[in-house]
């Protein structure tokens, strides 16, 4: 088992990276670390990472018969509104509606931060491909990446190398996570709005800044390790 490590954040004295663990081509998890260290952060990820795939494998109790609900709770998949045909399905919205549609102003500041770390559109094109896969900025169809990829390039030092700087999560990431860390947890979806009014104040995922949904994937990823009693709220003290 290997293991890739990826900063997604760096602000004043915080570091987050992501982990992720392979058995050769399989991904086998991912975990996130914070810490005020790259490297601190990075160990804490891997201790997370490898106690929860230690959890995995270990002997499942023999299955209990129990007698099936009237009504299922709903998942919390269904916080995205995937529960197609269910009287309580919400849509929520994949944009914000404060979303501009003029993008200029922003282009304009993404070649001032272009230029002020001295890369052209060589470096240009090496950074896209890396983050999204991608060579072109005139590909970018979401709002939210050109934020993420003015954030990224704000926080680097001038002179870096666009092979090796490090990559933001963009938010379709976090929300990946989000989910995944979500079933993992047997959430349903009260119990995720529960979370979200208690920590954020908000009852939808798409009313968190990004910053706020990393912070609320590190939540869950703690309550991974520590989970509530059956019943009990999350208190993510």
């Amino acid at each position: 088992m290997n293991f890739r490590v990826r900063l997604v954040h760096a602000d004043g004295q915080q570091r987050v990276v992501v982990v992720q663990a392979f058995e050769g081509e399989r991904c086998l998890g991912s975990a996130l670390g914070e810490a005020s260290s790259a490297e601190e952060a990075e160990d804490r990820a891997i201790d997370r990472l490898v106690h929860r795939l230690r959890i995995s494998k270990a002997p499942s109790p023999p299955p209990v018969k129990a007698q099936a609900p009237s009504t299922p709770p709903r998942t919390a998949r269904a916080i995205e509104g995937t529960a197609e045909g269910t009287a309580e399905r919400e849509v929520e919205p994949r944009e914000s509606p404060s979303d501009p549609e003029d993008w200029s102003a922003d282009l304009m500041q993404l070649d001032r931060l272009l230029r002020d770390l001295g890369w052209g559109r060589e470096e240009e094109r090496v950074y896209l491909q890396r983050l999204f896969g991608q060579p072109n900025r005139s590909r970018l169809t979401r709002y939210a990446d050109l934020m993420a990829l003015q954030r990224a390039l704000a926080a680097l030092p001038p002179g870096s190398e666009p092979g090796s700087a490090p990559l933001p999560l963009l938010r379709s990431d976090l929300l990946g996570q989000c989910d995944a860390l979500l079933v993992r947890l047997g959430w349903t979806t009260d119990r995720a709005r529960q979370a979200l009014e208690q920590h954020f104040a908000v009852n939808s995922r798409q009313r968190l800044s990004d910053q706020q949904l990393l912070a609320f994937n590190l939540l869950l990823e703690g309550e991974l390790l520590e989970p509530s009693p059956p019943g009990e709220a999350p208190s993510f003290a």
